[in-house]
């Protein structure tokens, strides 16, 4: 039978933060930094002066406080802020009433709490978009990147993809902004086992990295290992070098898997950087990936790479960020693939609608787009 696997990047289903629903990332990348920031200073035993000052900034910048006369006082309109300050036990902060508000916890035994960022619905165009695309690819599993949670996946299968999948699983991760992967497949394929690495190596995976072992009704079994590595964005340190040690660890778990005499093994997902144009193209912190052993499904005879080589946004080389590398014997089954890029709009400071791929209909602004990303599938005889 031909079983069609899938990677999409679906930007969440039905709420995102709103530091990252924004137009462009630049408007969205402080927010970021400052709330991950002001949450690692958080936990600081003891607060130095600086360390107040700069919880102070970032609560600022979260639009927490607000500048006035009287120094920075907190908003009275707390769900216009980028983010909420929890304080469950203990305070944190005072706000005279008059004067500037004013951290009283001198260290983490003083409180407990933190900053939570602000959640928004998602276009509901793009909601539909987004279903659009997977009813029109059709796989039978599919590796969904950014996804809520395990309800928001049951709920879009059921609401949206008139209840297409038999299974929709997903292990929480370590990215509290409700980015997580999972997967769908159809009741004819069984989930066997989940096996979650959220802990390795004092959590190295910014998400996780999920090892499912699939049941396949042929009796073959499909092993995958659904990914999304470290953004490109600089928030917590230096990307790359993280990114470098999740690929070797991810292809770690690759090599014991296949010692475990595991044949049919995919890692899929966003791996969050492209490959150079060189020739042949190298792979800057995915080495580890593309060493002997691993098959990259866009080198394979069948590949439809279409009018461009990328899979995200503008679709040059540089932006192919989603992958499906292949046992060498899983790779011997593929029939076909390609990269489906209907839901995607392009370059989202474009008004114009893309001239290199067929979009739907429906899709009259890059805000309605599907994804940032388009997704990519293989077909597998098994």
């Amino acid at each position: 039978m031909t079983v069609r696997l899938a990677s999409y990047n679906v930007e969440n289903l039905f709420l995102r933060a709103k530091a990252l629903n924004t137009s462009t990332w630049a408007e969205g990348r402080p927010v970021l930094q400052a709330w991950g920031r002001f949450n690692r200073i958080a936990q600081h035993e003891k607060y130095s002066e600086r360390d107040k000052e700069q919880m102070l900034e970032d609560l600022e910048t979260l639009k927490i406080l607000v500048p006035t006369r009287a120094g920075l006082v907190m908003t009275k309109k707390p769900f216009d802020a980028w983010a909420l300050l929890r304080e469950n036990k203990g305070d944190f902060i005072k706000q005279p009433v008059r004067g500037p508000a004013e951290i009283v916890a001198n260290g983490r035994g003083d409180w407990i709490g933190w900053a939570d960022l602000i959640t928004e619905s998602v276009d509901e165009v793009a909601t539909r978009m987004t279903a659009k695309v997977i009813t029109e690819l059709a796989p039978d599993v599919l590796c969904v990147v950014e996804a809520e949670n395990r309800p928001a996946l049951a709920r879009f299968n059921e609401e949206l993809l008139d209840s297409r999948y038999g299974h929709a699983m997903l292990v929480d991760g370590n990215d509290p902004r409700g980015i997580d992967v999972g997967l769908f497949c159809t009741s004819a394929i069984d989930i066997n086992s989940v096996c979650s690495h959220v802990d390795d190596d004092n959590r190295l995976f910014s998400r996780d990295c999920p090892v499912y072992r699939l049941g396949l009704p042929s009796g073959e079994e499909l092993v995958l290992l659904v990914n999304h590595l470290k953004s490109q964005s600089r928030t917590g340190g230096d990307p790359d070098a993280l990114r470098t040690r999740q690929s070797a660890r991810v292809r770690e778990i690759y090599d014991e898997l296949r010692v475990q005499g595991a044949r049919f093994v995919a890692v899929l997902g966003d791996l969050n950087k492209g490959p150079t144009d060189d020739t042949p193209p190298k792979h800057p912190t995915l080495e580890a990936l593309f060493m002997p052993g691993i098959v990259d499904a866009t080198t394979i005879d069948g590949f439809d790479l279409g009018p461009k080589p990328g899979t995200f946004e503008t679709c040059s080389l540089r932006n192919r960020l989603d992958y499906i590398l292949m046992s060498p014997e899983l790779a011997e089954h593929v029939t076909g693939g390609g990269i489906f890029r209907k839901g995607l709009w392009g370059n989202p400071k474009n008004q114009n609608p893309p001239r290199d791929w067929e979009i739907f209909d429906e899709i009259t602004s890059a805000e309605q787009s599907a994804s940032d990303h388009a997704a990519i599938f293989v077909d597998l005889d098994l």
